[in-house]
């Protein structure tokens, strides 16, 4: 058994049954040993950069370590935007690259890049060369466990000429490492003293807010029931949007700038926030220093007390925890600040039903995540890029219990959600998987990845994935960002994006393709591409005016979004008719929810 088999056999003692990757001369001996192990799926990608997101969205929607492999040089530089969006999620990814032959490295051969350096940041936890066979073993067990272990990236640098040479294990002698496969996570609970001095603060507010991110993923009864005592409500970080479900009346959606009014007012009036498993890092949408006692629950340490100021920081597992929580918490037996935060949050689904049902030329973007939620499928998984995408599914998307999603949340990357999507229905062919993508995203990557959705979707066993391109042929959230945080008219030379036939060309693959270019299209359209035989494409000719208004407008935006009008925005007479109409909806929400 040479070195390149070897180290797929051990990624599946490990638990590894998928790799995603691109081929290249670099890895040809790893590549080939594929032929010998059968149990261990290699899947071709377009881009070593998809590769990467693959491998991290399969780590965020099943908790296992994700794999991607690159050859040496251009392939290895592909990869890391990827990995930066696994790193900064704290997803565990293994990333193995080719390298030029030992004998020439140092000789500025071809493609010979300094892989260790280039790859210190992003696997900064691990990252190693294989220069002999007997390294193998623990190389790879290293990188596994340190990558499970601290939820981060870890990389296997491995110079093709030792590929193929014979495995050996470590003899029995000094200076060799004799390594063994498994981890099991350990159970992190606060010491006793820490838990009552949180709830002792927990127990003495009058306005709980609790603030739930990844990290409370798999905690929902646990959430549910600490904030039903506390009478609190519940805002969630965009990486959290799965925590719990939108139809339950406390939960008061998404925060921050692509947040909702009902979060805002619950950070703008608690005095006491319970922040659990969330780096949410905007201050401005938390409560003001000095206004609310805190108490934050997180398994890292080192991010505890960085976005608010606590006065009691947990270390732990946040369902353990706040198992352990619980029967220290006495109910809050005044039901005024919960009537509150659920009579804010039914008051904003009439808003935002409103407001995406207000015309728009040609569709309206909210009503086409508006009317997506109903037509969800039971345990539906969805996958949201960076961009306008993102705004639409932070508030109008009602995710429901048994539901998966996410996106690129603290890289906020654009490029993710085909590949997310990608990775999902590997992961669960079963299940039903939305992407939501605008169309600066899909020209940069996602066309070229629906080549890879026409090569594998006969495998799954449920063939529906639906891809939604928000055609606005426009970069529009960096269009109201230059309006409204820099006072500049939008630069039709940078935002501009030419028109693409995206439907026409995933119809070309053989998908499924849909155009939605009025409003009465878009339930119609939802309804075939999700009673379809294969993936389909829903390609929206959305408007590029509707606004992502902020749940609370400052002065300072207010004036910006005035000087980019002064100065001539070109679309100043759409951007106005537009705002006014949604701005008056969070007034005077004219239809029934």
């Amino acid at each position: 058994m040479n070195v390149g088999e070897f180290l797929l056999r051990r990624l599946v003692e490990w638990g590894v049954r998928r790799v995603f990757g691109y081929p290249g001369d670099g890895i040809n001996g790893i590549l080939g040993a594929f032929r010998t192990v059968d149990a261990l799926r290699f899947t071709q990608v377009r881009h070593e950069e998809m590769a990467a997101f693959m491998a991290c969205a399969h780590a965020k929607f099943t908790g296992e370590v994700g794999v991607c492999l690159a050859t040496s040089g251009p392939g290895a530089i592909h990869l890391l935007n990827g990995l930066y969006d696994a790193r900064m999620d704290h997803q565990p990814v293994v990333a193995i690259v080719g390298q030029t032959a030992r004998a020439a490295m140092g000789g500025s051969y071809q493609q010979e890049v300094d892989l260790p350096s280039l790859f210190k940041d992003v696997a900064h936890e691990y990252v190693q060369t294989l220069m002999v066979p007997s390294q193998a073993r623990h190389l790879v067990d290293r990188a596994v466990r340190i990558a499970r272990a601290e939820r981060t990236v870890t990389a296997i640098v491995v110079p093709n000429d030792v590929q193929g040479l014979e495995y050996t294990s470590p003899p029995h002698a000094h200076a060799t490492v004799h390594s063994g496969v498994g981890w099991e996570a350990p159970r992190v609970v606060p010491a006793a003293r820490d838990l009552r001095r949180a709830a002792e603060v927990l127990n003495a507010g009058r306005r709980v807010a609790m603030l739930v991110g990844a990290g409370a993923l798999g905690a929902a009864r646990e959430v549910a029931e600490v904030a039903d005592v506390l009478g609190a409500g519940v805002a969630k970080a965009l990486l959290g949007k799965a925590v719990l479900p939108d139809e339950l009346p406390w939960v008061t959606g998404a925060i921050g700038l692509l947040g909702t009014k009902p979060s805002w007012n619950l950070m703008s009036g608690c005095d006491t926030l319970l922040m659990v498993g969330s780096s949410f890092p905007y201050p401005e949408f938390l409560p003001k220093e000095g206004q609310a006692r805190g108490v934050q629950i997180d398994l890292d340490g080192r991010m505890l007390s960085i976005r608010y100021p606590m006065e009691v920081n947990l270390v732990g597992d946040a369902a353990e925890t706040l198992q352990a929580l619980r029967p220290l918490l006495r109910r809050k037996e005044d039901g005024s600040w919960r009537e509150k935060v659920e009579s804010d949050v039914r008051r904003w689904w009439k808003v935002l039903e409103a407001r995406a049902m207000n015309p728009a030329t040609p569709v309206n973007p909210q009503r086409v995540f508006w009317e997506l939620s109903p037509r969800l499928p039971e345990r539906a998984i969805v996958s949201a890029d960076s961009g306008s995408s993102a705004n639409w599914y932070a508030r109008d998307v009602r995710l429901r219990e048994g539901m998966l999603a996410s996106l690129s949340g603290n890289l906020a990357t654009m490029g993710p959600a085909v590949p997310y999507a990608i990775a999902a229905k590997f992961a669960y062919p079963e299940r039903v998987v939305v992407a939501l993508a605008g169309d600066g995203a899909m020209q940069m990557n996602g066309l070229a990845e629906l080549a890879t959705i026409a090569r594998y979707w006969r495998e799954w066993s449920d063939p529906r994935l639906v891809v939604l391109v928000l055609d606005n042929r426009d970069l529009n959230q960096v269009t109201w960002e230059q309006r409204v945080m820099e006072g500049d008219p939008k630069l039709e030379a940078s935002q501009t994006l030419p028109p693409v036939d995206y439907a026409g060309f995933a119809a070309s693959l053989g998908l499924g393709a849909v155009k939605v270019e009025r409003p009465e299209e878009i339930g119609p359209a939802w309804d075939r591409a999700f009673a379809a035989d294969r993936p389909c494409l829903v390609q929206a000719r959305t408007d590029p005016n509707v606004p992502p208004l902020p749940p609370h407008i400052t002065l300072e935006q207010a004036k910006g979004y005035l000087e980019a009008i002064l100065k001539g925005d070109p679309e100043r007479g759409a951007m106005i008719v537009r705002s006014w109409r949604d701005a008056l909806e969070g007034v005077l929400p004219h239809r029934k929810g």
